[in-house]
């Protein structure tokens, strides 16, 4: 057997195998609710053999949105629509996981095809909220900086979610910390200039992180995976840094996290960034030695023999794939094939196998 088809249980869950669907927004719910394109994007992936199939960000409360298109797990109307993807997952053998989301001062934003710009209210977009009152961008809505009210019910939110999550069949529950979305903007001194108990020093401004873990935690049974995604860096001098995420990485850990999912960038605009094969690599490797958790290493990983070195050489435990994903659906059973595993086809899609 391959290292990358070598099963991982995490407390009392097995993935059949490391690689993990990434979340990726698709853009199309509408009031939230999944429809039968997330069914089918999310369903032929665990079809097509990955181990863990995590949603996109999916937004604890309805203006936590990015845009109007954006998944959302707020009311039993979700959970019904939920249920009927994870038990179809499950159904496969894959496992399902759901990504955990408030979009902050990105929020209230069109589609993507459609610009990637503020929502006028009089056009269905609302108020925004963030740590501070800085703009993403000109072209994003002006944020109200939170009060600290505000902050209490946005812990409250992801808790109720995870609940809602659990509810709805999801064995895998991951808080979205990266991509300068709400979590990430507390976190890096350069979307957060508060003054309060919520800023300033790191301990202030990982404060709201560490109270949703603890939150959702304490209502996710003990026996179900936790995973953060973080952006291990912000590439903008001032910003957040991969030894703040060491840091943080060990103290998640403490509170019953058991993956750190390991991204970067999101939050400044106009940034450089070395975009490569493989380039987040590093950094979970040194969370996953320097904090003693697992990690999950994404960005740019397209072929079998990359993913199978990152585990075989205990680079990441996971292997978080996107775009390789979307273009292959069937990309685990195509490679398996390459790395010499017999992984399990479909018996609908027998046929269809390459002799051995």
């Amino acid at each position: 057997m391959s290292y990358l088809f070598s099963p991982l249980t995490i407390r009392e869950v097995v993935l059949r195998n490391r690689i993990v669907v990434s979340p990726m927004c698709e853009y199309s719910a509408t009031d939230g609710l999944p429809n039968n394109w997330h069914l089918v994007h999310l369903g032929s992936r665990a079809v097509g053999g990955a181990g863990l199939i995590i949603t996109e960000a999916t937004a604890v409360v309805p203006e936590g949105r990015i845009s109007l298109g954006d998944l959302g797990i707020w009311n039993n109307e979700q959970v019904t629509a939920f249920s009927n993807i994870t038990q179809f997952i499950h159904a496969q053998g894959a496992v399902a996981g759901i990504q955990l989301a408030h979009a902050g001062r990105k929020a209230s934003t069109t589609l993507p095809w459609n610009g990637n710009k503020r929502i006028p209210e009089n056009e269905g977009g609302w108020k925004v909220k963030a740590p501070s009152a800085l703009p993403f961008s000109p072209e994003y809505p002006f944020p109200e900086a939170m009060t600290v009210e505000e902050i209490k019910d946005t812990v409250a939110a992801f808790r109720v979610a995870a609940e809602r999550a659990l509810q709805a069949g999801f064995k895998v529950v991951e808080l979205h910390a990266a991509h300068g979305y709400l979590l990430h903007q507390f976190l890096s001194p350069l979307s957060n200039i508060r003054t309060d108990e919520y800023g300033g020093s790191f301990d202030n401004r990982t404060r709201l992180l560490r109270e949703v873990t603890a939150a959702v935690r304490k209502v996710w049974p003990a026996g179900l995976p936790l995973f953060v995604r973080i952006s291990a860096t912000d590439w903008a001098e001032g910003g957040w840094t991969e030894d703040d995420s060491i840091r943080l990485a060990a103290i998640l850990k403490e509170l019953g996290a058991d993956v750190i999912d390991c991204s970067s960038g999101g939050n400044v605009l106009k940034v450089k960034i070395p975009v490569g094969p493989l380039y987040q690599l590093p950094f979970a490797t040194a969370i996953r030695n320097a904090a003693g958790i697992r990690t999950g290493a994404v960005g740019m990983i397209t072929t079998a023999q990359q993913a199978e070195d990152i585990i075989a050489k205990k680079q990441a435990d996971l292997v978080f794939m996107a775009r390789q994903l979307l273009r292959d659906p069937y990309f685990p059973l195509h490679a398996a094939r390459e790395l010499g595993d017999n992984l399990t086809w479909p018996v609908q899609y027998q046929r269809a196998k390459p002799a051995e």
